[in-house]
């Protein structure tokens, strides 16, 4: 198995070659090889040490491969990898509009925002007819469309960024997507638990649709209402919805089966 550390995205287009030869790859995040480094004295960063570092932490990590995509599902990553970027210019550009004061600036920024909403509009249209002529996936996305609150993003950025949905328990999903609770125990002193690591874009997303399943999706919507009661604060209560929406997804692809829109806690 090949391990290599993330590069920003470029590292996909090898994953992509080795995939194609049926050599196993795994990714792992930059900032933990670098913590490891550390930790180990090798404070230098030169290739050489650097892939010699990334070999080590292999050895003692021994991370998983990354699950093989589909064509269609590298195709579906590559569409929701563009639909963040125009999102994130939108936003850019919304921003400098409330800076600029110069009408022929103002119009100007009004005519990329346009285009940009016209690019969006592209490709949230490429998306829906891909879930549509996606025949690997077809039962996947039959039984992500069958839940109540869940929409085409949110399906499209589940099959390009989470090819392990149904191939883990509970608790590795939710670690994987980042919604698991980490402690911050020492002796008698019991932390504030966080989310962190993961997927940080599925998160973002799962983050969404976890509120449009709070308000429209009887199950998650009654297990928000009872945290609520219990005293929970609410990004607290949505955070724990999230890991609770994700993990029913993937018993879901698991055990083949469509959401039941019944009301539980």
């Amino acid at each position: 198995m090949v391990v290599m550390a993330g590069t920003g995205g470029y590292e996909y287009l090898l994953v992509k070659h080795f995939a194609g030869h049926n050599i196993e790859a795994a990714v792992i995040n930059p900032r933990r090889v670098r913590d490891f480094a550390k930790a180990i004295g090798m404070d230098a960063k030169i290739d050489p040490i650097d892939a010699r570092v990334v070999s080590n932490y292999a050895d003692v990590v021994t991370p998983k491969p990354m699950a093989t995509k589909s064509d269609d599902e590298l195709k579906h990553g590559a569409l929701v990898a563009r639909r963040n970027q125009l999102l994130e210019l939108v936003n850019q550009e919304t921003y400098l509009m409330k800076q600029s004061w110069d009408q022929d600036t103002r119009q100007s920024i009004r005519d990329v925002l346009e285009e940009l909403k016209k690019q969006l509009e592209i490709v949230d249209s490429a998306l829906a007819k891909l879930l549509k002529v996606d025949t690997a996936n077809q039962r996947t996305i039959e039984m992500l469309q069958s839940v109540k609150g869940m929409g085409r993003v949110m399906v499209s950025t589940l099959l390009a960024e989470l090819p392990e949905l149904g191939k883990l328990n509970p608790g590795e999903i939710a670690k994987l997507v980042g919604v698991a609770p980490i402690n911050r125990d020492s002796g008698k002193k019991n932390g504030k638990r966080f989310i962190g690591g993961g997927r940080g874009q599925m998160r973002r997303v799962l983050s969404m649709a976890t509120v449009v399943a709070i308000r429209h999706n009887p199950a998650i919507k009654t297990f928000y209402v009872h945290l609520k009661s219990q005293g929970k604060d609410s990004k607290v209560a949505i955070v724990a919805c999230m890991r609770k929406f994700i993990t029913i997804i993937n018993l879901l692809i698991k055990t083949d089966l469509l959401w039941q829109n019944k009301a539980s806690v």
